[in-house]
């Protein structure tokens, strides 16, 4: 796959945002019926389809904008050629070992050393969807609900439904193992030079592309390797930074004996649900703590950590978020940008909104399955993509932001133009960029009607497992050993999903080639064979092997695969070729665009060296920032928020039962749950409780998707609070940054040590947050 439409992609299922989530529409009447019929699961796709729909049209005319086929020719409310771009246009995720230390001075009179930095680098830890800290000295790490809301799923034993329940070990004892390793980054090596000299000894693009991957991989073994490797806990990851203009060996300790400790219950950690997702004010609870034990089996001791902090922070005080962003596209150039804005963007967004609607209706339907405490995450993960890109989009299509970027590539043309050398080597890069993309336009339609088709969350099960078993068969005959097929195989007999489910994936995919391919396509007329979506899904669904791994695993052992008569394998032998020659198109493609980059990224180190931050990659950043409130809507969002409007939105909102009060959140939440519901255990809070808690707070830093769980730290490098969030404004700040309106939102560290200690009654961890007190 193309490596720009990948990145797209992988943006959209892990970094899509930081908030939390809710349902987004209603449910269908019928789904509660024991034997869902496949008429009712038409009707949650042809629901899933008019959400979508309803999104696509509302993006399109939020804020007067044109849409993307009418952009060129709509009137302006401003002169482009007036429009320049701003100092931080490009962000401020700063990477430790190169931080802003002149800036730092100038605009706060703070200038930190060395010893600060390394305790701001150790104290942070990197999770598998991420960001926490260390918060005392023994183990304790702080993230954030939403990422750990599927190791408290997992944490459950049978009866239990901790994301319901809340957790809270009460002894060492108790803290329970999940499958959520952490990583510490203790050491950053330049081996840029290795690593381009690799590249540039080879020729072709492609060639290239591929030196340079043989070579950042021998220095990760080798650096793991000459540090002690899988035994001593350590991995090496080279990041790569500036487009290629950098490339950073990142030295991680890893943790793998990590226990879930504490979480409140999930309707605190979501409090507000979808409707409050990407928002402010809110009053959110959304933190967790787990523990890191050593090789023995004790809580790891950990000399570097983050002190907490007793008194929190004050509006106007510096605050740093220091945690791993995981991908924006700040110094892409504009043809790329309106790429994304045309073509990616609009077809991730379609994707999560339509697979969205289908998971809801499942996990309303069947609150009893066993599957649906896993999907019922994957449904909060979809809708939160949903509104992350819906925001994103909005951004894309804001002509004054593209006008903006669009200055911002000018200064940088007419930077490398005063060099003649420069200019001779450079200049054409962009026009060639922009060549490659338009040549990618192509390709879109069926990117769109096959995103995700092997995804096991937003693809179908029958259609995802005939697709690899083609592989797998094709691999197979061609001589492949059967060992080498071990892991494929595995995947092709992944537990099933249930059939209500797969079903609607299935309608989903096949009304994704109606939307992007047409009716008339010989690729979509084969996939329907004369039906509807909905009757060749449920066809499909009754009739092929693929919906059962029993009857999967007996059709991988027959001996002519590829000979099957199975309908759903009839249709991936016709769509199979088409999805490998695009896949080669787009791996050519991609290779091209990924070598221009790179060399684009070294004339922007000729022109602005270091000064700018590199684009976010995942890996260890910090950024600098203030609390402070911000206009909207035509009032004051304060720059904290307290208890008290916890209990102002619970009464507001909800009914004593814990459903909404008015119609009209019923139909935003797609069910009568109140999305501000409060647990019993919080409605009679006990008599020192303190309703004036600062609860969530608002700050200028830079953050975006992977930042979740990150600590914000006081110059002392004081826990003040735990970035959960960004609000609205911020959605664009994927390719663009502006603290005018862009936010941080984040929980008070007041606020988390108040339901602790009052609420839950947790003094075991009170006591080692605030003193270090061994656990016992």
């Amino acid at each position: 796959m193309n490596r720009t439409f990948l990145v797209a992609l992988v943006a959209a299922l892990f970094w899509a945002g930081c908030g939390t989530t809710a349902p987004a529409t209603s449910a269908p009447e019928g789904m509660a019926d024991e034997a869902t019929t496949a008429e009712t699961a038409s009707d949650a796709q042809q629901a899933a389809d008019e959400a979508a729909a309803a999104i696509m049209d509302e993006v399109a005319s939020a804020k007067n904008m044109p849409s993307a086929e009418g952009m060129a020719d709509a009137p302006l409310s401003f002169d482009p050629d007036t429009v320049q771009a701003g100092a931080f246009d490009n962000g401020k995720m700063f990477t430790l070992d190169n931080p802003p230390l002149d800036y730092f001075r100038d605009a706060y009179d703070f200038t930190p050393d060395d010893a600060w930095f390394e305790k701001a680098r150790l104290g942070a830890v990197r999770f598998p969807n991420c960001s926490g800290s260390f918060v005392s000295p023994h183990g304790l790490m702080l993230t954030n609900h939403h990422c750990a809301r599927a190791s408290i799923t997992e944490a459950s034993r049978d009866g239990e439904d901790l994301p319901f329940l809340g957790f809270h070990a009460t002894s060492l004892d108790e803290e329970r193992p999940v499958d959520y390793a952490a990583e510490q980054l203790i050491e950053i090596i330049d081996v840029t030079g290795e690593v381009q000299a690799a590249a540039d000894a080879a020729e072709g693009d492609q060639a290239r592309s591929a030196a340079r991957d043989e070579a950042i991989g021998a220095i990760e073994t080798r650096m793991a390797e000459e540090r002690g490797g899988e035994e001593a806990g350590i991995r090496a990851q080279v990041i790569t930074l500036y487009a290629g203009g950098q490339f950073k060996a990142y030295i991680f300790k890893r943790y793998d004996d990590v226990r879930l400790v504490f979480a409140p219950e999930d309707r605190l950690g979501k409090f507000g649900g979808d409707p409050d997702n990407f928002t402010y004010p809110r009053y959110s609870l959304d933190f967790a703590l787990f523990r890191a034990y050593d090789d023995d089996g004790e809580p790891l001791e950990t000399p570097t950590y983050f002190q907490w902090s007793e008194n929190g922070s004050a509006e106007g005080d510096l605050v740093f978020v220091i945690g791993n962003p995981g991908s924006t596209s700040r110094l892409q150039t504009v043809s790329e940008l309106l790429f994304r804005r045309d073509h990616t963007e609009p077809a991730i967004l379609r994707l999560l909104a339509t697979r969205e609607v289908a998971l809801k209706a499942f996990v309303d339907a069947n609150p009893d399955d066993p599957a649906t405490p896993e999907l019922r995450d994957s449904y909060l993960s979809a809708a939160n993509g949903r509104k992350a890109y819906t925001g994103r989009l909005e951004g894309l299509q804001d002509p004054y932001i593209i006008a903006r970027r669009r200055a911002a590539e000018n200064d940088f043309k007419a930077a490398i133009m005063e060099n003649s050398a420069l200019a001779e080597e450079y200049i054409g890069l962009f026009d060639d960029i922009a060549a490659n993309r338009e040549a990618a336009k192509a390709g879109a339609p069926l990117f769109g009607a096959l995103l995700a088709i092997t995804s096991p969350t937003y693809g179908s099960q029958t259609m995802r497992r005939a697709l690899l078993t083609y592989f797998y068969a094709s691999q197979k005959a061609g001589g492949v050993p059967e060992e080498n097929l071990a892991g494929l195989k595995g995947s092709i007999l992944s537990e099933d999903i249930p059939t209500d489910l797969d079903r609607m994936m299935v309608e989903a995919r096949l009304n994704d080639l109606v939307f992007y391919l047409g009716e008339d396509d010989d690729l979509t007329q084969l996939a329907l064979g004369g039906m509807t979506p909905a009757d060749r899904a449920a066809m499909l669904v009754e009739n092929s092997a693929f919906a059962d791994s029993s009857a999967t695993a007996a059709l991988l052992a027959s001996d002519d695969i590829l000979g099957s008569d199975d309908p759903a394998l009839t249709i991936i032998q016709a769509l199979a070729p088409q999805f490998g020659m695009m896949q080669q198109m787009q791996s050519q493609s991609g290779a091209q665009l990924e070598e221009l980059s790179s060399r684009l990224a070294r004339a922007r180190f000729e022109v602005y060296g270091e000064s700018i931050p590199p684009d976010a990659t995942f890996s260890l950043r910090i950024s600098d920032g203030v609390v402070k409130g911000y206009e909207y809507n035509g009032t004051i969002a304060p720059a904290y928020t307290t208890m008290f409007g916890l209990y102002d939105h619970f009464h507001s909102y909800c009914d004593a039962d814990g459903t909404a009060k008015d119609d009209l959140f019923t139909a935003i939440d797609g069910a009568a749950a109140c999305d501000w519901d409060l647990p019993d255990v919080w409605l009679d809070p006990p008599a020192g409780f303190d309703y004036n808690t600062p609860m969530n707070f608002v700050s200028t830093n830079d953050i975006i998707g992977g930042n979740s769980g990150s600590p914000v730290l006081s110059r002392d490098l004081e826990i003040v609070g735990v970035a959960f969030d960004g609000n609205i404004d911020s959605l664009p700040g994927d390719y663009i940054f502006d603290d005018t309106f862009n936010r941080t939102v984040s929980v008070d560290s007041r606020g988390m040590m108040e339901s602790m200690r009052d609420i839950y009654q947790a003094e075991r961890l009170v006591d080692e947050l605030m003193n270090g007190t061994a656990p016992e």
